[in-house]
């Protein structure tokens, strides 16, 4: 088969298309022929050489697939040769062929083509682990969402909406915002022009977030906390920020706050297996009613990865970047 691979960590042209080892299922494990991935945050660190693969994993980048179960290893039930499917993975996705453990397979949500449901593993389950399971939001609470049109804001959005929260978001400029807004957000703040805790003081009446969900870690991390409500939550999921900052204990208290930081790649299995169960208990059912829908900003040939990657890193997007396979 084919495989994105990464002789040596640079820039979006390291990234090379070539032909590699078939992987072969094992123990509770299927192999998906692909159709599609996505350019994750973690895909671009992983080809700077900053962001390894968890061990035993596909050398690849990918952290999530749609595709055709094309074989299926021992001890596999529930899933046949055939099957439609798209997955949750530890890496992987740009390839033609990827392994994935049976516990980390979702069937393609109703109303949504093959391709296209690429878009949705990483997303629903980073947000439904982090703002539901995790961060616990409750109907009538406000969610502030940094970065309100990445694939992940997009998707936090409309499942914040779904289960009656009010919604706050930052973005870079009036489109994002614009785009945000179609989506179900109720507070729109412009980062590069706006103060996000003062903004969102002014539309909560001094109140805060119950939830902030951020992406930019130590460049925040004073300002959450300030932006917080009395018993909220603040759950660090990215570092484009920094990775240190100080932290003011003695607001943290005054406030009876938690501060929370979470990965989903180096989980172990069954805490992913978890992961996507809830995902397909509780997000599914809302993407089948048309609630809930995959925001895809283009699409691209995954044997140009390199592409997509530029696309990311441009941050012009809103929602997620597609690479379908060339048969695909």
């Amino acid at each position: 088969m084919y495989a994105i691979t990464i002789p040596e960590p640079g820039g979006p042209e390291a990234l090379v298309w070539a032909e590699v080892p078939d992987p072969v299922p094992g123990e509770g494990e299927v192999l998906v022929e692909v159709v599609a991935s996505a350019v994750n945050r973690a895909d671009l660190l992983q080809r700077q050489g900053f962001y390894d693969p968890p061990p035993g994993s596909s050398p690849y980048p990918g952290l999530e697939c749609s595709g055709r179960i094309a074989a299926v290893g021992p001890g596999v039930s529930g899933w046949a040769v055939g099957d439609e499917v798209c997955a949750l993975l530890a890496g992987g996705g740009y390839a033609e062929k990827v392994v994935v453990p049976v516990g980390q397979l979702l069937p393609v949500p109703e109303g949504v083509d093959l391709a296209t449901a690429a878009a949705l593993p990483e997303v629903a389950c980073t947000v439904w682990s982090n703002i539901f399971m995790i961060a616990h939001l409750h109907p009538g609470e406000t969610l502030l969402v940094h970065g309100g049109a990445s694939g992940i804001g997009t998707m936090a959005i409309q499942l914040a909406k779904a289960v009656g929260a009010r919604v706050a978001v930052t973005a870079g400029g009036p489109e994002k915002l614009a785009r945000c807004a179609e989506l179900g957000a109720d507070i729109l703040i412009d980062y590069r022009e706006q103060d996000f805790v003062e903004e969102l003081a002014k539309a909560t009446d001094g109140a805060g977030a119950d939830v902030i969900l951020d992406i930019v870690g130590a460049k925040y991390l004073d300002r959450n906390v300030k932006a917080l409500a009395v018993n909220g939550r603040l759950v660090v999921i990215g570092l484009q920020g920094g990775v240190k900052g100080e932290l003011n204990l003695g607001a943290l208290l005054a406030k009876r706050a938690a501060v929370m930081a979470t990965t989903l790649r180096a989980r172990p299995a069954d805490e992913k297996a978890a992961i996507v169960a809830a995902v397909r208990e509780h997000v599914w059912p809302l993407i089948g009613a048309g609630t809930v829908r995959p925001v895809v900003d283009r699409t691209l040939p995954l044997n140009d990865a390199a592409e997509g990657h530029r696309a990311l890193e441009s941050g012009t997007h809103v929602g997620k970047v597609l690479l379908v396979a060339p048969r695909g």
